[in-house]
């Protein structure tokens, strides 16, 4: 691949999911001139079978800015289907944004682009936690995944380039608590609670749901600046304590405090993971509790992120006002991406 590379056909894998809608938007609303030629999201069979669905609506939506729709199962498609869809596409460039439950099917997807005669830049749905701070991160049950897949990558990708984009954790669902688990963090405004872990002065590098799209669309403007790397991006760096005074500003009101010590969430862990049984069957909450433990000790810090690799400059960003009156208004679950409901 020649240094002056630039993306032109660009292929969206999970591009309706959680952050995926965030990516495909961006990518969309991009400014002149865009950081490709044509955009299409990979998506199922029967997508539009029900005009009323969100989904389809969305898409519709989507196809009136410019967007090309291709269907296929990632379940059901093996290397050599996904291989013929990147080739028959002319897709130099893929984007996964497959959840944590589909993350399993990206080594064949990332396969098939190897073996692919088009594609030349693969960015994973790596979007999130860095689950490779530090010397522990081997070790946290929630980074299996990935870390199987950055391993798999090591080992079996030699032509195509490689970008993770890892965000931290999304401000805006970090903000919701986890249901039954709320002393693992989050804030209740119609109740007036807000549940801190630790003493709430830890600071936490976070990225907004919107903002995700934006670094994944600077990625894209500058391929020379990313390949090969993990690149680690954030909006704001903030401690608990001034998001909940954030909240108490914005409410005008108190808010009551639950504030519970890291040794305790970790024994919550134990519990959740069921790390004392001999067949452990993990709760499906365990992963959101761990991940928040992780944020609070600081596993969202570094000496510099590598927002000015990609020339994002910080008043370009969401603040934490923003993040909070965004969640305020109805935060990411009431979020429509322009789509007008319908009457």
């Amino acid at each position: 691949m020649s240094n002056d590379f630039k993306p032109t056909n660009v292929l969206i894998i999970g591009g309706t999911g959680t952050i995926g809608a965030y990516i495909t938007s961006s990518l969309l609303s991009a400014a002149t001139p865009k950081p490709y030629t044509t955009l299409s999201l990979f998506t199922r069979p029967g997508w539009d079978s029900d005009p009323s669905s969100q989904k389809t609506q969305l898409i519709k939506h989507w196809q009136s800015q410019g967007l090309n729709v291709v269907t296929g199962d990632v379940e059901s498609l093996d290397e050599a289907g996904f291989t013929n869809v990147f080739e028959d596409g002319k897709f130099d460039t893929v984007i996964s944004c497959l959840g944590r439950a589909t993350l399993k099917y990206q080594p064949k997807i990332i396969d098939a682009a190897e073996h692919s005669k088009s594609v030349q830049w693969f960015l994973p749905s790596e979007f999130g936690t860095d689950v490779a701070h530090n010397e522990k991160s081997a070790q946290e049950p929630t980074h299996v995944g990935k870390l199987a897949l950055r391993k798999h990558i090591r080992e079996k990708i030699r032509r195509l380039k490689v970008t993770y984009v890892v965000t931290g954790p999304y401000f805006d669902m970090w903000l919701y608590p986890t249901p039954g688990y709320e002393q693992a963090g989050g804030f209740v405004p119609a109740e007036k609670k807000a549940y801190i872990v630790g003493d709430g002065e830890g600071k936490v590098g976070f990225c907004t749901m919107w903002d995700v799209g934006k670094f994944v669309t600077a990625t894209l403007r500058h391929p020379a600046q990313s390949f090969g790397k993990a690149l680690k991006v954030q909006s704001f760096i903030v401690t608990p304590n001034e998001v909940l005074s954030e909240f108490q500003k914005q409410t005008g009101s108190d808010f009551e405090v639950t504030k519970t010590p890291l040794p305790e969430i970790e024994s919550l862990e134990d519990i959740l993971w069921d790390k004392k049984s001999d067949n452990p069957q993990p709760n499906p909450l365990a992963t959101f509790v761990t991940l928040r433990r992780i944020w609070a000790r600081g596993g969202t810090l570094y000496e510099k992120n590598d927002n000015e690799v990609l020339e994002v400059n910080q008043e370009n960003l969401d603040t934490l006002e923003e993040g909070v009156r965004r969640y305020l208004a109805g935060g990411y679950k009431g979020e429509t991406f322009g789509v007008k409901a319908r009457a």
